[in-house]
């Protein structure tokens, strides 16, 4: 398969790249970055390899770097809010995200999938995130409020847009705070203080990420659809119960969430995708 990815550079991307080549695949990168050799040693020199040095906004060049490709992965985008002014965080994501897929549309990609977050429904950047329920499953209702939330959570609502007018496929994976090893044990208690308790502890794996992002591709879905991609346990030596009913006493839990099992229930992708964070 010829697979446009977008954000190739970045740090889920050169991960997907290196493992869509190793899997015998023609990779079409696009960032607005070249490759380093030294972070992407594989791509570097491989012949089924190819970029493109393009702003996602700049729509025509898109277009052009995308034409011949079987499916495409869209990773570009901002990954967090408060490192830029609001507004560019916002615009570049969505439009990012709109430009990418209308490009894909337009030379007759089918198959597709993007970066999402967990974030879409509100949560790590809320002053203080709303839960109707745990674990959290793809259903759950959107209480975003800063623009990176908002900007992810349109993202979605844009394929879903785009499977309404055109034949397609979409994947939208809501990644967590990808990291390079699995977490053990308390190694985040103090960063769970703050940020990662507003995130409900949970981490994903570029590996896992990588994965779900290929077997996408190929699964046996229509239209669009979300998943949680999210490590099974959290970051916590404190089990999950405890951490519920300390800082979210007022949310139900509506399944198994003993010992330290996350808070996000994944059971959509390992259904539908195939996937899992941990393979056997």
């Amino acid at each position: 398969m010829r697979i446009a990815v977008t954000g190739c550079t970045g740090r889920i991307g050169r991960v997907i790249t290196e493992m869509a080549l190793n899997q015998g695949h023609t990779v079409v990168g696009l960032d607005r970055l070249r490759p380093d050799p030294a972070l992407m040693p594989i791509a570097a020199a491989h012949p089924q390899f190819s970029f493109h040095q393009v702003e996602m906004s700049e729509y025509a060049a898109v277009e052009n770097a995308l034409r011949g490709c079987d499916a495409l992965i869209h990773m570009a985008a901002i990954p967090a809010p408060g490192y830029h002014p609001d507004h560019w965080v916002h615009n570049d994501n969505v439009v990012g995200s709109y430009n990418a897929l209308r490009a894909a549309a337009e030379v007759g990609i089918r198959r597709a999938c993007q970066a999402s977050s967990i974030n879409a429904i509100g949560s790590a950047y809320s002053r203080r995130p709303r839960f109707n329920y745990f674990p959290l499953d793809e259903l759950h209702p959107t209480y975003n409020e800063d623009p990176y939330s908002l900007s992810k959570w349109i993202c979605e609502a844009q394929a879903d847009s785009f499977v309404r007018r055109y034949d397609m496929v979409i994947a939208s994976l809501r990644f967590h705070g990808a990291v390079h090893a699995k977490y053990k044990g308390g190694e985040r208690e103090r960063e769970a203080q703050s940020l990662a308790t507003k995130a409900l502890w949970g981490y994903c794996t570029f590996e896992a990420c990588a994965r779900a992002s290929l077997l996408s591709l190929t699964a046996d879905i229509t239209g669009h659809e979300v998943f949680y991609i999210v490590a099974p346990i959290t970051m916590m030596e404190a089990p999950s119960l405890e951490l519920a009913q300390a800082v979210f006493p007022e949310v139900p839990v509506r399944g198994d969430m003993s010992g330290n099992r996350g808070f996000f229930d994944c059971t959509k992708a390992e259904r539908l995708l195939g996937w899992k964070h941990d393979p056997d």
